[in-house]
């Protein structure tokens, strides 16, 4: 049977991803759908990449750019790095990147390259890290950043949520493009929430693998779910972003 999966922000996590993947009984056959923010937190970064570029190889996958993943591939790229990306895990991910060796690798600086600002798939689900802005869609987004870092997209899906049907006048415009949106970025721990969450169209898969939660992996068609232990109990002596 062939699935399709989308997998929330991993955060360096690698020995989570190892742990869902194999909970979910991954195949080959699978399309894997990842929502970005692969790098910063716990202390496995660069091994988490690798495990991906060769997940890439067996595996139709699609990886998304993360905010993370923009600030990591600027490092790797250019050299240049900055107090904001270190404090919010960036010193975890340059640590594993000089005691690994795949710094200097190119099929890292390749993954990185090759990230996409978004997906649009055949039955016109939308895949992106945050979220967007523009009423007409997010083709027609002004602000690129906001692919990367916009919380307000969530944020409206879930006041908005229960209260309109989608064929309501007050229906938000922003979300009558696609039929599904899956997005990362803000973790639903924030809401006191330990598993994936839907809000009229959109679903967050981000389950806080960045701090005290869970790494998920969530079958777009069945929505079933599968999750990692919490990121502490894996990695219990370090802090993760907390």
């Amino acid at each position: 049977m062939k699935r399709t999966l989308v997998i929330g922000d991993i955060h360096g996590g690698y020995k989570a991803l190892l742990q869902v993947l194999e909970r979910a009984k991954v195949t080959p056959n699978d399309t894997l759908i990842f929502l970005g923010d692969y790098v910063d937190g716990w202390s496995e970064s660069a091994q988490t990449i690798q495990h991906l570029i060769e997940l890439s190889k067996t595996n139709n996958c699609i990886f998304i750019l993360g905010n993370h993943d923009l600030w990591c591939r600027r490092w790797l790229e250019l050299g240049a790095s900055n107090p904001v990306w270190e404090e919010n895990g960036g010193k975890a991910t340059k640590e594993s990147y000089l005691k690994s060796g795949y710094l200097t690798n190119e099929d890292h600086k390749s993954f990185f390259k090759n990230l996409k600002d978004y997906y649009i798939d055949e039955n016109n689900r939308l895949f992106i890290h945050a979220g967007y802005t523009s009423i007409h869609g997010v083709e027609k987004e002004e602000y690129e950043s906001n692919y990367y870092f916009d919380r307000t997209l969530w944020e409206m899906a879930l006041v908005m949520d229960k209260r309109v049907k989608e064929d309501s006048l007050l229906f938000p415009k922003r979300l009558k493009h696609y039929t599904e949106i899956y997005i990362g970025h803000t973790p639903t721990i924030n809401f006191n929430q330990s598993q994936p969450m839907n809000a009229l169209t959109v679903w967050n898969i981000d389950t806080g693998a960045a701090f005290t939660g869970k790494l998920s992996i969530l079958d777009i068609h069945s929505k079933e779910f599968w999750q990692s232990d919490s990121l502490p109990q894996i990695y219990p002596n370090e802090r993760g972003r907390n």
